[in-house]
């Protein structure tokens, strides 16, 4: 059997766009207030990119910044893969665009999974990392879901914001890196948030527009009571896949999509908030872009430091949910990324 390699993160960067729109700005658009939306979701503000921006602008500038974090050169990356569900376009794939843009000769794809898709695709490259096949693999999360969003609706444009976050992964020593992983899909559950035009079911049309078919659509409710169960069922099968217990966890991030979910998850985890890293607050549900933009912020505040021991849970869209327990490996002060 040929040898594994343990897997782990050796640089991380960031890019959140400038606009902060606080949840004021929000009620001149729908029937909503500050108060109602910080009571329900936890979140004060967001960032909204601007118009002339993609979601390969926004990746391009967190990949190198998380390739300088790690000293990697362009010639050095073998794979890019790019996890979003607000691709610049259906293809070629957001991953190809930042390749070129990035001078590298590496594949390059994109891996759709909701809000899940960081952590897929930090799976996925992990396993190309393990393998042998690759050395070096850039894993981003890229979101600008502001323009797939109905300003109308107060039940989803409160929610949400743009943002990247990149990492890049190469072999480190063993008892370090990744220590278990899992993924999970219930496509029962597609319905419950989706977007449901511009693909080859309903194809763009004069009726999709009028529509607003083109918007994110979810059924907040059951997305709530899947969110909670799945990420509590996540958390531990990793945990124990890895030989811990949850005392032994030094940090848990969750996806960031909403403050109740995250504190409902973590009592019945029986984990203190103060070993769980929130920023919904000040950022809003970036998708796949939210554990990432957590990650580092975990890292440069010095709450994740060498030989730490972290769970991040992804769910999201699909259904779909993944977790990753993770030994740290790096003890540097990497400063700041925005």
């Amino acid at each position: 059997m040929a040898e594994l390699f343990s897997a782990g993160i050796v640089g991380i960067g960031t890019y959140l766009p400038e606009r902060v729109v606080a949840n004021r700005e929000l009620e001149s658009l729908v029937d909503t207030s500050d108060e109602w939306i910080r009571e329900r979701t936890g979140i004060r503000e967001r960032r909204i990119a601007r118009p002339d921006q993609s979601t390969s602008d926004l990746a391009l500038i967190a990949a190198e910044r998380a390739m300088a974090d790690g000293g990697v050169a362009p010639e050095e990356v073998d794979l890019i893969i790019v996890a979003t569900a607000t691709p610049d376009m259906m293809f070629p794939s957001t991953a190809s665009l930042v390749q070129e843009r990035l001078k590298c000769r590496a594949a390059a794809f994109d891996l759709a999974a909701g809000c899940t898709g960081f952590m897929y695709g930090l799976v996925a490259g992990g396993q190309f990392i393990a393998t042998g096949t690759y050395r070096t693999v850039l894993v981003i999360g890229a979101e600008i879901l502001s323009k797939i969003l109905n300003w109308e609706d107060r039940t989803t444009c409160v929610l949400f914001g743009d943002g990247a976050g990149a990492v890049v992964l190469q072999p480190v020593p063993a008892g370090r890196g990744l220590m278990a992983t899992c993924l999970g899909s219930d496509g029962s559950g597609g319905d419950l948030l989706k977007l449901p035009a511009g693909g080859s079911r309903l194809p763009a049309s004069t009726m999709t527009v009028e529509q607003k078919l083109h918007y994110i659509h979810m059924n907040g409710r059951e997305v709530f009571r899947f969110a909670v169960r799945i990420l509590v069922e996540a958390a531990v099968e990793v945990i124990r896949a890895a030989g811990l217990d949850q005392g032994q966890v030094d940090l848990f991030i969750p996806h960031q999509a909403n403050i109740r979910i995250i504190e409902a998850a973590a009592k019945r985890l029986e984990v203190p908030m103060e070993r769980v890293l929130v920023n919904v607050d000040r950022y809003g549900n970036t998708s796949s872009a939210s554990i990432p933009l957590a990650l580092d912020e975990a890292v440069r505040s010095g709450r994740l430091t060498d030989g730490d021991r972290v769970v991040m849970v992804g769910f999201g869209a699909g259904l779909t949910w993944a977790a990753a327990a993770m030994r740290w490996y790096s003890l540097e002060d990497r400063g700041t990324s925005e």
